[in-house]
């Protein structure tokens, strides 16, 4: 059964009838496939199905992440999923305004849908960011958001690192990185903010003139690190593009601690060690592979 006919049978077990005509499929989540069709009134519906069965545990999590944030974002006319379906194997709703910056093609490459070394995206990223982070921690953490400490965020990462070296083989150079980057007292932060955890252009659904419409996927969110919705900004558009971004942020009432740009390096340049837990996490030999020749090139 190919990905499309599966979802749509797991939708009509759940009552809702869509079609494969114009369905689309978006292999571009670790954790969801994304299946988008249309019901019988010509309405776009967005299917989530869980990749690995460890991800349903954390879908009560992100419906209280989604109440939470909706009513902050819909100040900027920015909407975040509203899910008609919430089991297990699905999560279904009606697809929000606008079209993701990026996705994947068929062989797994990216397509861009948008420029992302562009000042305006820059801008609305920032804007969209310090809304996002203004939400009160005591309100998140009444919600039943997960809340860490500055301290806690920097212990869990100093854990992070220990995991992954006991399980891999890691060259003395990228380990050294690590220690050097856990040591460092300047970039960590000093107050944690309600974050995204992902953000990046293929969860951020745009308009024709380049609008925010949209915000998907708050699988990883939580009061974390700031940097953590800043990294993917300077992975794609560089240093000009994130200071751009840390300048709208910052206009827009974000909080610009003095190492706030130099942790969302240190989080870019520390993917494969989030693919590395990734891999733990999947326990999958391809990932584990993968995962091996990041941490050690030359091995």
């Amino acid at each position: 059964m190919s990905a499309v006919d599966e979802a749509l049978a797991l939708a009509a077990k759940h009552g809702l009838e869509l079609s494969a005509h114009d369905a689309t499929v978006n292999e571009a989540g670790l954790d969801y496939r994304v299946v988008m069709a249309s019901d019988g009134d010509g309405v776009r519906w967005v299917l989530r199905v869980p990749r690995r069965d460890d991800v349903s545990a954390g879908m009560a999590a992100e419906v209280r992440i989604l109440d939470l944030v909706a009513p902050v974002l819909a100040g900027d006319g920015i909407a975040v999923p509203d899910w008609q379906v919430r089991t297990p194997e699905l999560i279904a709703y009606r697809a929000l305004p606008g079209s993701p910056g990026l996705t994947l093609s068929e062989a797994g490459e990216p397509v861009w849908h948008m420029d992302p070394a562009s000042p305006d995206y820059a801008a609305r990223l920032g804007r969209l960011l310090a809304r996002l982070h203004s939400v009160d921690v005591g309100a998140a953490e009444a919600a039943g958001v997960e809340v860490r400490s500055p301290d806690q965020v920097r212990q869990a990462w100093a854990d992070d690192v220990a995991r992954v070296r006991e399980n891999f083989t890691v060259a003395p150079s990228v380990a050294g990185g690590w220690q050097a980057w856990l040591d460092d007292d300047v970039c960590w932060p000093t107050r944690t903010v309600m974050t995204h955890g992902e953000i990046y252009p293929a969860h951020v659904l745009l308009a024709e003139d380049g609008t925010f419409t949209g915000v998907l996927d708050w699988t990883t969110a939580r009061v974390d690190d700031p940097a953590r919705d800043l990294s993917a900004q300077y992975g794609a558009g560089g240093e000009d593009m994130l200071q751009a971004t840390l300048h709208s942020y910052a206009d827009a009432g974000g909080h610009v601690h003095p190492g706030l740009a130099v942790q969302a390096k240190h989080l870019w340049d520390a993917a494969p060690l989030g693919y590395a837990l990734y891999a733990l996490t999947t326990g999958a030999a391809p990932d584990r592979d993968v995962a091996a020749a990041l941490l050690d090139p030359q091995g």
